[in-house]
């Protein structure tokens, strides 16, 4: 049989340690990392910037608004990923999101200073749409119980951040060269997103049964009845125009909100209104979700699910300080040399080294996991997040130490321990962030995993905002020396550490009762 026609039967009974599937979607996603991280990773600066064409932003308020901006973007993840759920299903999803990420980019790019609002509103709902689609379609490819999934993920997780290694790289080098410019960090990040969807759409056809209108969902299943059980394969042909209205109210709405959300980005006042009334409406249909569920222990799941996206927003709020105020950090008080042996940008560093180590450490943490699990010594996903935390508040520690390596001036401060630093976030993250989504999707229902990955991206949005916040409580609205802003970021880099450590002890302590919770799910 060709892969045309592989049911999702065939498709999760691969051998080996991983399925051919996976690695097409991360391609995808590889794209669409370089296009969001390469954007990220200049956001700051250029807000901050006032010499070549930037918004002119204090560093106060570069910090708060990069703080609100991705707020939205991972925001709107959940809301996209409730319309795919329901309506449009995860590629038409895709699709539209990735199409609107392009406008986005090439916008901004047409002028940086005039054009940046209305383009990074694109950008914030187009990846609203793209982002947990992608993630949740992965999740699919594993049947229940399937102790592979863990290792997927991770492989997962490391392939995208090479995308998020060479967008960091290349926009930051782009956006602050003397010979291009901010236009052109745009221009690429739209450019490699257009080869990221052409990827999509040239290999979807491997994955027929996973991410269907869910109106074409029930007509398979339909199928499969009638079939006295036989598994109805991809190319049967499901038509189903009732809902395309539906369909088509979901693109309107979508860019109708573009003046909307546009103006509560420029009027970074009104996010925490906006992210307020989002968390009732978030809860509160969480709960109602939880009520409606009748299968044995899935409630329980779904209150174990939870709570990981509630200790996942606590680790976001540390680990997005990368785009916020170490960006700034990195820009005006580390030196260039790296170890003594090249120069190098500190925010191409700052950018790109979590993804560097991500990458190695995804593929080694994968064939641990699956080597511990054999041998039935693997930490269970409670303990792992709790040891995450510990590692975070290693690295804080470490930044609050760059300010004993620093000149009098208060610059030129240790670029080895900064990237040293990033080494211990990168461990803390690959024992939380890829294990955090595949335990997620483990327990959640089928009907309800696109709601918890945005749920998931939902955590991070407030860890995103929180992150602007701390970031910009930890800065200057005015003039400040390098000296002053030196030891005013690592004061804050300490207190961080110490929150850290209490966080992973909290969890450690109450991984007992998570697990209960989680019943079967390990």
């Amino acid at each position: 049989m060709s892969d045309k026609t592989l049911t999702l039967d065939q498709i999760q009974d691969f051998k080996g340690k991983y399925p051919k599937q996976i690695w097409f979607m991360f391609l995808v996603e590889m794209w669409e990392r370089f296009c969001f991280y390469g954007m990220r990773g200049v956001l700051t600066i250029f807000m901050a910037d006032k010499l070549t064409g930037g918004l002119g932003l204090s560093e106060k308020a570069a910090n708060l608004q990069y703080g609100t901006i991705q707020a939205f973007v991972y925001a709107f993840t959940f809301l996209g990923g409730m319309f795919a759920d329901k309506v449009l299903g995860f590629k038409r999803s895709l699709v539209f999101g990735a199409l609107v990420m392009i406008a986005g980019n090439f916008i901004i790019a047409m002028n940086p200073h005039d054009f940046f609002y209305l383009g990074i509103t694109c950008s914030v709902i187009g990846t609203g749409f793209f982002k947990p689609n992608i993630t949740s379609m992965v999740g699919f490819l594993y049947k229940d119980g399937d102790t592979r999934r863990d290792a997927g993920f991770s492989l997962f997780y490391s392939g995208i951040n090479l995308g998020a290694l060479l967008g960091g790289a290349v926009c930051v080098g782009l956006g602050t060269s003397k010979n291009y410019g901010w236009k052109y960090a745009f221009i690429a990040s739209g450019t490699v997103m257009i080869i990221g969807l052409i990827t999509f759409l040239l290999t979807k056809k491997y994955i027929q049964p996973i991410g269907n209108k869910p109106t074409a969902d029930s007509k398979l299943d339909i199928a499969d009845i009638e079939n006295n059980g036989q598994v109805a394969t991809a190319t049967v042909p499901v038509k189903d125009n009732k809902g395309i209205w539906k369909e088509y109210a979901v693109y309107a709405v979508g860019l109708l909100a573009i003046p909307i959300i546009l103006q509560l980005i420029k009027n970074a006042n009104f996010t925490s209104y906006f992210m307020g009334g989002l968390a009732v409406v978030a809860v509160l249909y969480f709960i109602i979700e939880l009520v409606r569920q009748k299968g044995e222990g899935t409630k329980s799941k779904l209150i174990a699910a939870f709570i990981f996206c509630f200790f996942y927003f606590v680790f976001e709020t540390f680990f997005e300080q990368a785009g916020g105020s170490l960006a700034i950090f990195a820009k005006n008080n580390l030196s260039h040399n790296l170890l003594g042996a090249f120069s190098i940008n500190p925010n191409i560093v700052n950018n790109s080294a979590n993804s560097f180590f991500i990458i190695i450490l995804g593929l080694v943490a994968g064939l641990v996991w699956l080597w511990l699990s054999k041998r039935k010594a693997e930490p269970n996903t409670i303990i792992k997040f709790g040891i995450s935390f510990i590692f975070m508040a290693l690295s804080y520690y470490c930044f609050f130490a760059i300010r004993h390596t620093a000149n009098a001036e208060g610059t030129e401060a240790s670029l080895g321990l900064f990237t040293f630093a990033y080494f211990l976030i990168s461990i803390a993250e690959i024992c939380l962030s890829p294990i955090g989504m595949s335990v997620v999707t483990k327990l959640s229902p089928k009907k309800m995993q696109g709601v918890m990955i945005g749920m998931w991206f939902l955590a991070s949005a407030y860890g995103q905002y929180g992150a602007g916040l701390l970031g910009a409580d930890m800065s200057s609205d005015g003039q400040v020396t390098n000296l002053q802003r030196l030891f005013e970021y690592t004061s804050g880099y300490q207190r961080m550490a110490y929150i850290c450590v209490a966080a992973g002890i909290i969890l450690i302590i109450c991984s007992p009762l998570i697990k209960k919770l989680m019943r079967e799910v390990r």
